[in-house]
């Protein structure tokens, strides 16, 4: 698999949690708090697909 499309799949992945995650804890799937942590989790996704694709 090239580091591109690792890099796509943990954007993904990051951004679908941090999305998902204000709904735990009772609040809306459409509020600001939800795109926030979408934003974060799809940071932390590049960096976490970044580092993974260049060890492998």
């Amino acid at each position: 698999m090239s580091a591109k499309s690792t890099i796509m799949i943990f954007v993904t992945i990051g951004s679908l949690i941090g999305s998902y995650l204000p709904v735990l804890f009772g609040v809306s799937a459409f509020s600001f708090t939800s795109v926030f942590l979408g934003a974060i989790g799809g940071i932390i996704g590049i960096i976490v697909g970044y580092k993974l694709s260049n060890n492998f």
